[in-house]
């Protein structure tokens, strides 16, 4: 088993778990698209940005704040924007994780990164409790968003709240919980749900053969890559463009 992309210890909702062969198709799936909701607290800065970690400075400042201000914020901080990685992270830094390093009070550098905020906007808000939602990218660290939130207004701010509600096209809504796996009707989906983001080229009996042994087949209309290859609404496997023919890279049922 395996996941595609982690979740904090203390934020809820959607996890997209691959079993078997399908964990071969994790390198597909990390890149998704990830919206979540939250709730930001105004006025208290911690060392990890977020509530697991200590107190690191508070300020009274937010009550001066308006609304407005926050949403313009809020709004500053969309798009393509560069973002340093909270120090308490699973980034390296000189081929170490930065928590690592950190937890042992070791000074920690690591470089910002460009980073895609698709949304980041307020819902509602109630004295220093900013509850938000937030669609972002790949890479993408919602509690260093909190932080530089809290940076800008010039008050301060962690993360309080996290829960991740899509990755993809995956809804937490239609997600069950470990205990479902013993059910008598199997919620696991099948692995082409897991690649209904790509391409898809459905294959004849000669492919499918083919591609089962990981042998290309002629493709010369594909421009798109990486490409599913599929045969009676079964997912064979993700193949690559070269030329004038797709090339299995990742076969997921035997020859």
């Amino acid at each position: 088993m395996g996941h595609a992309g982690t979740l904090d210890p203390f934020a809820s909702g959607l996890l997209v778990v691959l079993i078997g062969r399908a964990t071969r198709l994790s390198q597909y799936l990390v890149g998704l698209r990830k919206s979540y909701t939250g709730r930001i607290r105004l006025g208290v800065e911690t060392e990890t940005d977020d509530l697991t970690g200590a107190e690191t400075g508070t300020s009274e400042a937010w009550r001066e704040i308006e609304t407005d201000a926050i949403e313009q914020s809020m709004a500053l901080l969309t798009g393509r924007i560069v973002q340093h990685p909270p120090v308490y992270s699973a980034k390296k830094s000189e081929g170490e994780r930065a928590y690592r390093l950190a937890r042992r009070g070791e000074a920690v550098a690591l470089d910002a990164t460009e980073v895609d905020v698709e949304a980041f906007t307020l819902v509602s808000r109630e004295g220093s409790a900013i509850d938000f939602q937030a669609e972002v990218g790949s890479g993408t660290y919602i509690r260093a968003l909190a932080r530089d939130l809290g940076a800008a207004l010039g008050c301060g701010a962690h993360l309080e709240e996290l829960r991740r509600t899509a990755v993809g096209h995956f809804r937490v809504e239609d997600a069950v919980g470990p205990d479902a796996l013993g059910a008598h009707e199997s919620p696991i989906h099948p692995a082409v749900d897991a690649v209904r983001h790509l391409p898809v080229h459905d294959l004849a009996t000669d492919e499918c053969d083919a591609v089962r042994h990981g042998r290309p087949i002629s493709a010369p209309r594909w421009d798109e890559n990486p490409v599913a290859l599929v045969f009676e609404g079964q997912l064979i496997a993700i193949a690559e463009r070269q030329g004038d023919v797709l090339k299995p890279r990742v076969v997921l049922v035997d020859g």
